[in-house]
């Protein structure tokens, strides 16, 4: 399986991941605390409630199974898990796959520590702005937005180390 995925993550590289259908807009830097007032379903099918997020900084992480620009965060999403547990909070919100397929990435890519939503209706996605994959939302202790956007991994870092510090 896993050489199926690092096949198909190098065509992907080759292609682009593209992007998402047509949202609404995206969230602004600084929109309301109430940014964390969303449920949703884990991708075992347990209820989540997002409001379990509040009082720490939080990264929405929006990816798809079949995107090989969200594969290559995996290993950052799972270093950043581990290094800031209890400090911060990681959300992956994946979309525009099937279940099976979003179950396979997470085992392949080992981020089985981070919580992940299966949003293959876009409700979240909508609710953010998000057109593509991959994208970050990182919201403060409060809840408001202070980033919405792609992050390289030297970014992604250093929003991480400026909340937590």
């Amino acid at each position: 399986m896993k050489l199926k995925v690092l096949l198909v993550t190098a065509i992907l590289l080759l292609g682009g991941c593209g992007a998402a259908p047509a949202a609404a807009p995206a969230a602004a830097p600084g929109a309301g605390a109430g940014k964390l007032a969303f449920t949703g379903t884990t991708l075992d099918g347990t209820k989540f409630d997002a409001a379990t997020l509040a009082g720490k900084p939080t990264i929405l992480w929006f990816w798809a199974p079949w995107c090989a620009t969200c594969a290559s965060e995996a290993m950052s999403i799972h270093d950043l898990q581990k290094e800031y547990a209890g400090r911060l909070n990681i959300l992956g919100i994946a979309g525009l796959g099937g279940n099976k397929e979003m179950h396979e990435f997470v085992s392949d890519l080992d981020v089985e520590a981070v919580p992940h939503l299966d949003d293959e209706p876009g409700t979240i996605w909508k609710k953010f702005g998000i057109t593509e994959q991959s994208t970050y939302v990182i919201l403060d202790a409060t809840g408001k937005v202070v980033v919405s956007s792609y992050l390289d991994d030297l970014q992604l870092t250093k929003q991480v180390k400026e909340l937590v510090a």
